[in-house]
């Protein structure tokens, strides 16, 4: 062999990488992309071949099977597709049902064509069994005599064919006897039909009459409930002035009792109002981007006082996160938790956290309470349902609180979660995601008790259309040590405050004439010209009310009023 020139060896040697240092700069990254990127498609290639759904071989024409797939091995009844890399002669007597004549015939066509397409045969499996398969067979362009195969299980196709073939056959023998039944059958049917007419008008009108007397029902629930919330509001901040002043012990004990009745009966008000809503689908979410501590804060000043009270241990972690939400609906939700985490953890502590998972914020609230059984789990979502309550004295609420929890996260899109230990505790989370950070720094979320009472001394204007809740707010606040104007309207509110500013306004929403508090509050900052907080106070939970509360940029207290939460509310806005 003739040895190459000196020019054909420097090129050969700069291409190779062995020249000097600057061919091997230029050719190295395009040598080495180029083997990344064969490497990469025998890869893909090799991923297919082993897990393609049907069989795919190679073979040679003169040495038998170099190649199968574990599909075509799963097809033939071997575990390893080593073991059906057969001979010529095992193809013939082990593979092929026609033997040898059937793969002479095979290679006959494939040297005459190159390609064999939709060939149909039967196949011996490994225990003897025969199976239909359909092939394409292609002769490899540049490789003599090399074969590549795919090979399609037919068997229940074939399978088919034959059945519906005898059914055919049945088919004929029948029809006959059966033109007589379907003749009578069709009388039968169109006496049904007509029966079945009027059934289906009966049950249409009484679907519309239990459709009307349902939309009846929800609006005189609704009505009903916000025109009952108005006194039981004046009611419960009566109990809650007189429960916060010495009495001899029995009269004591009838003001306790009577805040609890109230309180009952609150708290069914309330949940048949969200019930009703939320069946009527008239719940909308507004989300929006709020920090986790804005979520937090108001919770734990809320529950704090509740916990203390009855000997527990609250406690909260906050991270600084930002999530995106409908804040009202998720407090909704995370109230009912430590509502319940309250009133079954007889003793030690809540914990009230939130732990990341991936794009969501897994919001937590664990008790020490006495648990709950895994089998009834699940049970806690239905409505006016408690479990272990034997005696109506033993009930604590009316068991529709997780009910509503349950529709809140459905109409939310988020995942609730329990987990409990009989005699231990539960947690119960709920899923939110995680929105863009904030500019800001989110601050301490959650309130550290202040040294003193930021209440006593402080002026307070008190705006209400309803005479007894101003008498019974005034009389609560004052209690508070506060001193508290009221007034019925925005005229009185003016000729009431003497020119001089309140330090807080606590207005109702609906007033009279179609005024709203809002405005009101808006009025007299622009009187005043100073950013004066204020409190909504009202019984109406529609979205407009709350899309107006966001443009005032002031809190929201649902009537009836709990003074623990007011007064929470106050001191934050006034410490």
């Amino acid at each position: 062999m003739a040895r190459p020139s000196d020019d054909q060896q420097r090129a050969l040697a700069g291409l190779l990488g062995l020249g000097d240092h600057s061919a091997r700069k230029s050719h190295y990254p395009e040598l080495a992309a180029r083997l990344d990127e064969l490497e990469a498609e025998r890869n893909r290639y090799k991923w297919l071949f082993e897990n393609a759904v049907h069989g795919i071989f190679q073979a040679s024409l003169q040495d038998g099977m170099r190649a199968a797939n574990p599909a075509l091995a799963r097809m033939l009844g071997y575990d390893d597709p080593q073991a059906v890399l057969f001979s010529l002669t095992d193809l013939a007597s082990n593979l092929f049902d026609g033997g040898a004549e059937e793969l002479q015939a095979i290679t006959a066509i494939l040297a005459r064509d190159r390609s064999l397409h939709g060939y149909e045969t039967r196949l011996r499996r490994k225990d003897g069994s025969h199976l239909d398969v359909l092939m394409n067979l292609l002769l490899k362009p540049g490789q003599e005599g090399l074969v590549e195969g795919f090979v399609a299980d037919i068997t229940e196709r074939k399978l088919a064919q034959q059945h519906l073939q005898q059914l055919n056959d049945q088919l004929e023998q029948r029809v006959a006897a059966r033109t007589d039944e379907l003749l009578e059958a069709n009388r039968n049917l169109q006496q049904q039909i007509a029966e079945r007419k009027q059934i289906a008008r009966a049950l249409r009108d009484a679907r519309d009459a239990a459709e009307t007397a349902n939309r009846s029902k929800d609006k005189y629930l609704a009505a009903a409930s916000h025109d009952l919330l108005q006194p039981l509001n004046a009611a419960r901040l009566l109990i809650s002035t007189l429960r916060e002043r010495p009495l001899p012990e029995a009269e004591h004990v009838l003001v306790e009792r009577t805040h609890q009745a109230l309180e009952g009966a609150e708290d069914l008000l309330t949940d048949l109002l969200d019930i009703s809503r939320l069946d009527q689908a008239a719940v909308k979410p507004d989300v929006a981007l709020y920090r986790l501590d804005e979520l937090f804060a108001p919770l734990v000043s809320e529950f704090r006082s509740v916990a203390d009270a009855a000997g527990l241990k609250l406690r909260a972690r906050v991270g600084g996160y930002a999530i995106s939400t409908d804040l009202r609906l998720l407090t909704r939700i995370l109230r009912n938790f430590l509502s319940n985490a309250c009133r079954y953890t007889d003793e030690g502590r809540i914990l009230l956290g939130a732990r990341r998972r991936g794009e969501h914020l897994r919001l937590e609230v664990w008790d020490s309470g006495r648990g709950i059984a895994q089998d009834r789990l699940q049970a806690i979502f239905l409505e006016f349902n408690q479990l272990d309550v034997g005696r109506a004295a033993d009930r604590k609420g009316v068991g529709l609180g997780l009910a509503i929890v349950e529709r809140i996260a459905r109409i939310l899109g988020y995942r609730i979660e329990v987990r409990s230990w009989p005699g231990r505790g539960s947690v119960f989370s709920i899923e939110v995601p995680i929105g863009a950070q904030m500019p800001q720094a989110v601050q301490q979320a959650v309130p550290q008790p202040s040294a003193g009472d930021p209440l006593p001394g402080r002026r307070l204007l008190v705006l209400d259309n309803e005479v007894s809740i101003l008498e019974s707010m005034g009389a609560l606040l004052e209690q508070w040590g506060c001193e508290v104007v009221t007034a019925t309207d925005q005229a009185g509110a003016l000729q009431a405050l003497q020119g001089r500013a309140p330090e807080l306004i606590l207005a109702d929403f609906h007033l009279d004439h179609g005024v709203v508090g809002c405005a009101v509050v808006r009025h007299l900052r622009q009187h005043f010209a100073a950013a004066i907080p204020a409190v909504i106070i009202t019984a109406d939970r529609s979205d407009q009310c709350r899309r107006a509360l966001q443009k005032l940029g002031a809190p929201l207290l649902n009537k009836p009023v709990k003074p623990g939460k007011l007064r929470a509310v106050l001191s934050q806005l006034l410490g």
